[in-house]
Formats: structure tokens, C-alpha cells, sequence
């Protein structure tokens, strides 16, 4: 019933998210949910946590119970009566005492084995299973991390391209009004038959590029679509498509690598990785170290063999010290210990390396943020200067004045976006 609800409220959302604008944090809600690698990962740190709670029952005594039962062909007979003589004959029923009745045989018995000292293998095993819980939940982290960033970065994807359509689609208009305006011009003779040319190929160069724009637009909304989960031909419009840009302030922004270091899960999972292997020196060395168990145990069985085998239940309790020393082995023990510290030495290496990665990383990302800035400025500016160039042009054409020089340059959508 309750995954029948979540389905039904799934789909309406889904029939909600095409009829009205989704915005970048609906697009990360839709994309986290609907993510089948995030879901494993979520399972993956269930497991761990599971093995958690397993490792920790390991303090505790293990009991075990057995039972057997065994059916013999022939009874046991200690002594032939045959060989008893005189003295068979002189002490009736004689051979009966030599007698066991052993045709049904019985036997049941409960044990129960608790760690004393195991070299510390159950403290470190449980220290690694805390570990692998935490690992499990960084690994989660990151791909949460991966997810958001995939889904922003098709977000803006889409964005922009719905801001170079515009762009193409306003070149395109102006290049098919020019077009008009120099076939006049040339049926006036004040314009050249070479310019209606050079317009018509540069016409012809705009509108492949919007075609070009649309069709990345459409593949974007459709890579959108299934990071969101939802269906490649629906319709889906984006909350930004019409945002405007009021005012460019160009600010830099100064380097926090610490801050980076706190919030980057890859760290956090190469930490937690050097710990597990540091602890599986531990383990490899208690290998090495003698260890000791606390046994007890309660036996019985039918016939008893406490009470001349008769055909009864009869036990009794067994309580022991148990003590292991390793006397071979110490040669492969080295060995083995010596790999797993050599496993640590390589994830601190790789967790140094990272680090220096991580700087550079955010070093560059800051560099392009600020160049971005500069270019968005400069952008702005020109944009200005170019729309006050297109006014006076109007003027001249409008009052059939004539160019001197007809220069048309070749449209780039790229350059009107953040190519960072």
C-alpha cells in the first residue's frame, strides 16, 4: 500500500514538473530521487552498518547445541560368557554384567565458548567495521555530490543554449532584414550586387548555426530529462530561461582551499581507507599472539556412562581454559603484516596526492570564475556600444542613406556565452 502511494504521488509530481517551470532545486530533488546509484550507495552503507552490529556480537559467548543419535546392529558384550567356567555357573546372571545395551544410542550437549584474549582481532575487526560504516556513508556523500553537479551542469547547459537560440534566432532576424533592406539598395543602385551576395551566404552560415543551437538545445533537455528521471519527449521548460542580467559587479574571489578540504567526501573516504588498512596491521600481528578462550559445556547421554550404561539420560557439566600458541606460521605472518603496511603507506600517498589535486583544482576554478567575470563585464559593455551602433544604422537606412563599406562579420554563438 505504501509503495502504491509513493507512486501515485510520483506520477503526480512528474504530471506537475511538465505543466509548470521546473527550477535548478527541483532539478536536484527530481535527479537525487530518482538516481538508481545514489540508491545503491544508500544500501551499500545499510550493509555496512549491519556488519557493524555483527562485528560488535563477537564480545559476547557463542552457544552451540548438538545432538546425536546413533542406532547399532549388535549390543556390546565386554566378555564371553563362554570363557567365564565355573565361576558363571557358581554367580547367577553373571554375564549381564558384562553386558551393554548399546542398540539406541543418545547424546545431547550445549557449549559455550567466550574470548578471553584473542590478541585484539575483535577490538580491531570492530574498529574496521566503524570504519566501513563511515566509508560506505562518504561514499554516498560523493556520489550526492556527483548527482548535484551533473544535474547544474545540464541545467545551465540548457540555459545557455536557450539564450543562444535567442541570439541566433535575433541574428538571424536582423541578417533577414538586412537581406530586404540591400535588395532595395540595389534596386535603388546605391548598393552592389557582390553586397546582396555576401548578406544571402552570411544569411545562409546564421541559420545552419541555429540549427545547430536548437538540435544541442533539444539534446540537452533530454539529458536533463533523464538526470530528472523523467520522460525524454516530455515537454520541459526551466524556471531561468528568461533570466535577465541587471548588473554586472566584478568581485574576486579569494582562495579557501581549507574550506574545500573540509567538503570534499573523496578526502574523508581516502582517510577512513588508511585507517582500515592501519587496522589490518593490527590483525595480521594478533595472528602472531597467542590466545586464550573460556569453555563450558554441559554433555549427556542415553545410555548413561555414569551410571553402568543403563538405559537412562545421565550428564554433567564440563568447564575449561582454552590456549592457543602459534609456533609455525611466523614467517608468512611477517609477511602478510608487512603487506598491509605497505597497503597504508599507499592510500596516505594517495590521500597526499589528492590534496595537492584539490588545491590545483580550486585554484583554476577560481581563476576561471574571475576571468568569467571580466569577460562578463567586458561583454556587458559591448553590448551597449554594439546596441547604440545598430540604432544609428536603423537611422541611416531608414532615411535611405547609403554605407560606405557593407562589412558583416560571421556570427558565433559561443562567444556571447561563459565559455569557462
Amino acid at each position: 500500500m505504501k509503495r502504491l502511494i509513493m507512486l501515485l504521488s510520483l506520477l503526480f509530481a512528474g504530471c506537475m514538473y511538465a505543466q509548470q517551470p521546473l527550477t535548478l532545486e527541483a532539478c536536484r530533488d527530481l535527479a537525487i530521487h530518482n538516481n538508481k546509484e545514489l540508491r545503491i550507495a544508500a544500501e551499500k552503507t545499510k550493509i555496512a552498518e549491519y556488519e557493524k552490529k555483527a562485528a560488535f556480537t563477537k564480545y559476547f559467548p557463542e552457544v552451540s547445541a548438538t545432538g546425536i543419535y546413533m542406532w547399532n546392529e549388535k549390543d556390546l558384550q565386554l566378555v564371553d560368557p563362554t570363557s567365564l567356567g565355573a565361576i558363571g555357573q557358581l554367580v547367577p546372571n553373571l554375564g549381564e554384567l558384562f553386558y551393554l545395551d548399546i542398540q539406541n544410542i543418545w547424546v545431547g550437549g550445549v557449549t559455550l565458548m567466550q574470548p578471553v584474549f584473542m590478541g585484539g582481532k575483535i577490538v580491531n575487526y570492530n574498529q574496521i567495521t566503524s570504519y566501513a560504516r563511515e566509508l560506505a556513508e562518504s561514499m554516498h556523500d560523493t556520489k550526492l555530490q556527483e548527482i548535484i553537479y551533473q544535474t547544474d551542469q545540464s541545467y545551465w547547459q540548457v540555459i545557455s543554449l536557450v539564450n543562444k537560440q535567442k541570439l541566433a534566432d535575433a541574428y538571424v532576424q536582423l541578417l533577414q532584414k538586412m537581406d530586404r533592406d540591400v535588395d532595395e539598395m540595389i534596386s535603388e543602385g546605391v548598393a552592389t550586387r557582390a553586397d546582396g551576395l555576401s548578406v544571402k551566404v552570411k544569411l545562409n552560415e546564421a541559420e545552419m548555426v541555429k540549427n545547430k543551437v536548437e538540435n544541442g538545445l533539444a539534446l540537452s533537455r533530454m539529458l536533463l530529462s533523464q538526470l530528472c528521471g523523467l520522460s525524454l519527449n516530455a515537454p520541459l521548460s526551466l524556471a531561468d530561461e528568461h533570466i535577465e542580467i541587471e548588473s554586472v559587479t566584478v568581485n574576486n574571489l579569494p582562495a579557501n582551499v581549507n574550506e574545500a578540504f573540509l567538503n570534499r567526501p573523496e578526502l574523508r573516504s581516502l582517510d577512513l581507507a588508511t585507517k582500515i588498512y592501519k587496522k589490518k596491521e593490527n590483525i595480521e600481528l594478533a595472528n602472531l599472539l597467542p590466545t586464550v578462550a573460556l569453555s563450558a559445556s554441559y554433555l549427556t547421554t542415553n545410555p548413561s556412562a555414569n551410571n553402568g550404561f543403563k538405559n537412562e539420560f545421565n550428564g554433567m557439566f564440563h568447564v575449561g581454559l582454552l590456549a592457543s600458541v602459534p609456533l609455525s606460521g611466523w614467517w608468512e605472518g611477517t609477511h602478510k603484516r608487512n603487506s598491509a603496511r605497505a597497503e597504508t603507506i599507499i592510500r596516505k600517498l594517495e590521500f597526499e596526492d589528492t590534496r595537492e589535486k584539490i588545491e590545483l583544482q580550486v585554484n583554476q576554478s577560481l581563476y576561471q570564475v574571475n576571468e568569467a567575470h571580466k569577460r562578463l563585464a567586458t561583454s556587458t559593455r559591448n553590448m551597449e556600444s554594439a546596441e547604440e551602433n545598430l540604432r544609428h544604422a536603423n537611422i541611416g537606412f531608414e532615411s535611405n542613406g547609403s554605407p560606405n563599406r557593407l562589412v558583416i562579420r560571421p556570427f558565433r554563438a559561443d562567444r556571447c556565452t561563459d565559455r569557462s
